[in-house]
């Protein structure tokens, strides 16, 4: 798949950022690993030069991985060098909000590289196992509710503009805005793999009334008849996950969906997606804590305990939103190349809340924003409604 990079790639990657955007300005006399290594590991970055295409990055057979292993060890010994010698003031500052952006940075590719694998492995006739985990534990749904809020005028984003220091943020989470909100209710917890189910087997995915029409485009060209992973056998549906092929699990959140796919569910259902703005007002109140990559099992889990209110805000799966991803009102990319990060991918895009059970724990708060392609679905991408009123 065109989305997906070898390991090897994403190792290189993020030591590639830190040489670029940190080392080559920053550290007098530094020396690159390889000269070729600034076209071949540039993801997106135009403004230094022109990238190796993304399509063709599995296609490589070196640099090896051994080779890449010494290139991230120069890079951080040169770092080491660097944050040594970091001068006082402004200039120093420049150079530690680049070293904190780098480290989120890579916490964003150590969770692509677990998508990437699974998306490798998962379409492997073999269907190998990345992880002897236990099997995620399935139970009863819980009963499907709504909390509701009154809506209003609330506060969405951060305040913070410029600099990362300990309170880091994107700079896609900012500026802070106002947004009025009508009364709405969210559910209490993720659409689970039952309840997909019983969409699939209503016909969900032949009924065109249900879909955007460029969902249903989507879904009649490539022939799409359930969620990534899933697959139907003789003793019923199964999915692929990172421990191997498995049942689908009755009470566990339905993972690998597509925006089209999750507002579709949404209309069938009788609900809709909840925008962004009201994801983060309800989110922002409930502490940071869920099912993240160091619990180790790497697929979304069902709910537990008898806690009221929204639960699964954070981890298990990224959930769609029905807000694009455009730029808050003031916001401004950041000067220079580095300005790439994210304000250039600013249309054509959903925004997806809450982090997922391959996201570190650290990397995650209420006003992260995720954002993909309607048909994005390798990523750990799930549902969740919300209705009009409270």
């Amino acid at each position: 798949m065109e989305d997906a990079s070898p390991p090897k790639w994403h190792l290189a990657h993020t030591s590639w950022f830190f040489e670029t955007f940190l080392l080559g300005p920053g550290l007098p006399g530094y020396q690159p690993f390889h000269e070729r290594y600034e076209t071949l590991f540039n993801s997106y970055y135009n403004g230094v030069g022109t990238p190796f295409p993304r399509p063709r990055r599995g296609h490589l057979s070196r640099p090896t991985v051994a080779e890449i292993f010494e290139y991230r060890a120069h890079v951080d010994a040169a770092m080491s060098r660097l944050l040594g010698a970091l001068p006082p003031g402004e200039p120093g500052e420049e150079m530690i909000d680049r070293t904190v952006l780098g480290l989120n940075h890579e916490q964003q590719h150590q969770e692509l590289l677990i998508t990437d694998l699974k998306y490798n492995f998962g379409h492997n006739p073999l269907l190998p196992a990345y992880t002897s985990a236990d099997p995620v534990p399935v139970g009863a749904s819980r009963p499907l509710t709504f909390s509701g809020h009154p809506g209003g005028l609330v506060s969405v984003g951060v305040h913070a503009t410029d600099g990362y220091g300990e309170g880091f943020h994107f700079d896609n989470e900012a500026p802070a805005h106002r947004v009025y909100l009508e009364p709405f209710s969210l559910a209490n917890r993720l659409v689970t793999c039952e309840e997909y189910l019983s969409f699939v087997e209503d016909g969900g995915y032949e009924t065109p009334s249900l879909w955007l029409s460029d969902g249903w485009a989507w879904v009649t060209g490539k022939g799409i008849t359930a969620p990534l992973y899933w697959a139907r056998g003789e003793d019923g549906w199964w999915e692929y996950r990172l421990t191997g092929a498995s049942t689908i699990g009755g009470d566990v959140p339905v993972t690998h969906v597509s925006a089209y796919e999750a507002d579709a569910y949404a209309r069938w259902a009788g609900y809709r997606l909840p925008s962004e703005a009201e994801w983060e007002t309800v989110a922002a109140e409930r502490p940071v804590a869920g099912n993240f990559v160091e619990s180790g099992g790497f697929h979304p889990r069902s709910v537990t305990g008898d806690e009221s209110g929204p639960q699964q805000l954070y981890g298990d799966v990224w959930e769609w939103t029905s807000s694009s991803y455009a730029p808050y009102p003031g916001y401004r990319s950041p000067p220079g190349t580095i300005g790439e990060y994210n304000g250039k991918f600013m249309a054509n895009q959903l925004v997806l809340r809450g982090g997922s059970c391959v996201t570190p724990l650290d990397h995650i708060r209420a006003s992260y924003r995720n954002f993909f392609y309607p048909p994005d679905r390798w990523q750990f991408t799930g549902i969740r409604l919300a209705r009009d009123g409270d």
